[in-house]
């Protein structure tokens, strides 16, 4: 192996939300940062969104695309939630994330090898090895490249388009609609609908697969997507931006070492993880350990929603997300946002399973002793 001369405080390996968002807190804090990614120019296409109160403080406000107060849900009726959301501007996230001063590596990461203090080629901190051979030591190493694709874990998927303003008659800001006007047949599994605001004059409308092994495909979405905008008398003209969404919501791991997706910061219930890397983004530059007893325990819990919430029938979603919405919203919180939250969490979770039905209650009491 060849050993490099470029050591940091901390090398972050990718360059996506997450490992952008360590690297710039890391800067501001002062360390030397190497970024390594394949791609670390590549302007990010997705659309990003959290509860605005999951979000720290210096996250600057010309990062957001629009500020919706009260976001509806369509369950068997419609809810208000009672707490504001914001939708990015997904470059002007990105560029305020700046990695100004840090050394920038376009190439893949080989391996990460930990320190070791024995061997010819002992190294006292860990390192990346890049493809040609070369060794990055540095301070610490954190992984930030998000979890493969697996058949082994449950998916989110989404097909969008974007559209003029003028053409959504709703005034509504859709979270989760679950009308079943998509043309799925009653027993196929379920898909909702999402309609947000991207700017001014322009809104996404997207047909989403909250999670499934397997779960729905691209082509799938997009039929129900088509279906569901003839049905509201929404005319495309074929030449609409696409959005296609398809990622893990299952598969990262607590552990040192490792951020966003990979660390486990994705939330299995609503896929979720672009608030939670901002938020924990400073804790972890700093090599303070976010996964305490309580944020472990926590995860399990997600998890185990996570397992019971795939074994509903499809015609049984809306009803969960009915009761689950009909929660205080301090609960909701707790179980969405609350990632050390464990009283709350388990407040939450325990509310929930007392506001469904008897049956749905049997099914999901029998999804978690599985």
């Amino acid at each position: 192996m060849i050993q490099s001369g470029v050591t940091s405080d901390l090398i972050v390996c990718g360059a996506g939300p997450a490992g952008r968002a360590l690297a710039h807190r890391a800067l501001a804090q002062g360390q030397s940062v190497t970024v390594i990614d394949p791609r670390p120019g590549h302007r990010w296409t997705a659309t990003y969104a959290a509860w605005a109160d999951e979000l720290p403080e210096w996250v600057p406000s010309r990062t957001f695309a629009a500020v919706v107060e009260r976001p509806a849900v369509w369950t068997t009726r419609r809810i208000e939630v009672e707490r504001e959301y914001v939708v990015f501007d997904t470059a002007a996230l990105q560029d305020s994330l700046d990695l100004t001063g840090a050394t920038i590596i376009t190439d893949r990461v080989a391996e990460i090898v930990p320190p070791s203090r024995s061997g010819p080629h002992a190294l006292d901190m860990p390192s990346v090895r890049l493809p040609s051979g070369a060794v990055l030591p540095g301070g610490r190493v954190v992984d930030a490249r998000g979890i493969p694709r697996s058949p082994a874990l449950a998916e989110q998927t989404a097909y969008g388009v974007v559209i003029d303003s003028e053409q959504w008659a709703e005034p509504d800001t859709l979270f989760m609609d679950w009308r079943a006007d998509n043309g799925a047949d009653p027993g196929e599994p379920r898909s909702f609908f999402y309609a947000i605001p991207l700017s001014a004059n322009t809104i996404l409308l997207e047909e989403t697969c909250l999670a499934g092994r397997p779960a729905l495909e691209s082509h799938t979405l997009e039929d129900r997507l088509m279906h569901r905008l003839r049905s509201r008398g929404i005319t495309l003209t074929g030449t609409e931006r696409v959005e296609r969404v398809r990622f893990p919501v299952e598969g990262g791991r607590p552990r040192a070492g490792f951020f966003g997706a990979a660390g486990a910061l994705t939330h299995p219930a609503t896929g979720y993880s672009v608030a939670a890397a901002l938020r924990t983004a400073d804790g972890v530059a700093l090599g303070d350990s976010i996964w305490t007893p309580a944020a472990r325990t926590v995860n399990r819990l997600r998890q185990t929603g996570l397992r019971a919430l795939l074994t509903l029938p499809p015609q049984d979603l809306p009803l969960f997300f009915d009761a689950f919405f009909a929660l205080p919203v301090a609960r909701q919180r707790a179980y969405l946002s609350g990632r050390d939250d464990l009283p709350g969490t388990a407040a939450a979770m325990s509310a929930l399973f007392a506001a469904l039905p008897w049956r749905l209650r049997r099914k999901l009491a029998a999804a978690i002793v599985r």
